[in-house]
């Protein structure tokens, strides 16, 4: 069957290469509408598009009425999924707020087939906190993003912010629809993932942690739930929130997600270990504040329970996912964490690589399984490697 896609052409210097990109989609057999903003006639002119396309370019929420359906309804109900190609920082902060105030922002507010964007400005636009957070708020509401390169930018500027190839946008706006139309196809599977830091209380104020901010915990809890599974989310003291239909459990300490996992280890399909707990605890905690004397403090650590080596040894033919945040030989470490604690396959990166850091909502991977198997992937957003990873976890599922 066919696919139908909507392309929408936002006002930025990017907007040629969104030719090459429909005559792509054009040669795969696939038929689409393509909508204009004002701002990107002034960049390309919409006989450009016309022409490749063989159909009209649709450029005004007001021009003459060539049928008698609401347009911008029926335009959303027949796509597969909208490509908004480039997606300025103007388009990205209207849809996020909400506004429908032309043909093309207000198609997408219609939409419920997946919406890929491919956000394409410089780079300080594109690194703005405020640009960050519509970002953050249209992907947590299910909007799909391909990641803008780094490179030379047509204002002389050099980072990131350029549009990908147009190979890449096809590449990926073909894995999204793939996955988009696998709908629940973790239906029936039930999967415990834990999520964030753990935190070891040192006196009543003062406590060891790390950085996690459970940010790659919960995007696998919230994909797994949308692909139909059954989750339980085990999450050490972070600010995110989960969908409903989640089951979260809220612990503190490493000895308390050990035992809320042990509770729900027999009830798992599937446990990925995304958390990252803390490998010691003070021997002694301490009933009052420890009040400074002038001379330093000596903590004596004890080492707590290594959750995933314990989950490894009662495996049985459960589904065992674990994630090495490593600093150097990355993969060798991964690699001996697969052995020593009876993994099916192993998520590693490198926390200090840019982009692939405990806070951010990218992550650079590889994914390393008990047979050797080596795969690595680019920088990608959280939520699109928690769908890799369930994509791998799948291959493992035996029905």
């Amino acid at each position: 069957m066919k696919k139908h896609l909507v392309i929408g052409i936002t006002g930025g210097i990017a907007a040629y290469k969104a030719l090459d990109v429909v005559s792509r989609f054009k040669k795969l057999g696939f038929t689409f509408d393509v909508i204009m903003t004002n701002n990107a006639c002034k960049f390309v002119t919409p006989l450009s598009f016309q022409t490749i396309s063989g159909n009209d370019v649709i450029t005004d929420m007001f021009s003459e009425i060539r049928t008698w359906e609401v347009e911008h309804i029926e335009l959303s109900k027949k796509a597969d999924a909208f490509v908004i190609v480039p997606a300025t920082a103007n388009f990205i902060g209207k849809v996020a707020s909400g506004i429908a105030d032309d043909m093309l922002t207000t198609a997408v507010m219609a939409a419920k087939c997946p919406i890929i964007l491919v956000p394409s400005m410089n780079t300080n636009m594109y690194e703005n906190q405020i640009f960050q957070q519509n970002l953050i708020k249209l992907r947590e509401s299910g909007f799909h993003v391909i990641e803008p390169e780094e490179g030379l930018l047509a204002c002389g500027d050099y980072g990131k912010g350029k549009l990908p190839d147009p190979e890449v946008i096809v590449d990926n706006t073909l894995e999204i629809l793939n996955r988009s139309h696998e709908e629940k196809d973790l239906m029936g599977k039930k999967m415990l993932i834990t999520a964030g830091p753990t935190v070891e209380a040192i006196d009543p104020v003062r406590y060891i942690t790390n950085h996690s901010s459970g940010k790659m915990g919960y995007a696998l809890a919230e994909a797994a739930h949308k692909r139909g599974a059954e989750v339980v989310l085990i999450s050490g003291p972070v600010s995110l929130k989960c969908k409903d239909g989640i089951k979260k459990i809220e612990i503190k300490s490493t000895q308390e997600m050990f035992e809320a996992v042990n509770k729900f280890f027999l009830w798992a399909d599937v446990v990925i270990k995304a958390a990252a707990p803390s490998d010691f605890r003070p021997e002694i905690i301490q009933n009052h504040k420890i009040k400074k004397n002038g001379s330093a403090l000596d903590i004596k650590l004890t080492q707590n329970p290594d959750i995933l080596m314990e989950l490894g040894k009662k495996k049985g033919n459960k589904i065992l996912v674990g994630f090495a945040a490593e600093t150097d030989h990355v993969t060798q470490h991964a690699r001996e964490k697969i052995i020593k604690k009876n993994l099916d396959f192993i998520v590693a990166n490198n926390i200090k690589e840019a982009g692939a850091g405990f806070k951010g909502d990218t992550n650079i991977i590889e994914i390393i399984e008990s047979n050797g198997n080596t795969t690595q992937y680019d920088m990608k957003s959280k939520w699109e490697v928690a769908n890799i990873i369930l994509d791998k976890v799948k291959m493992y599922t035996v029905e």
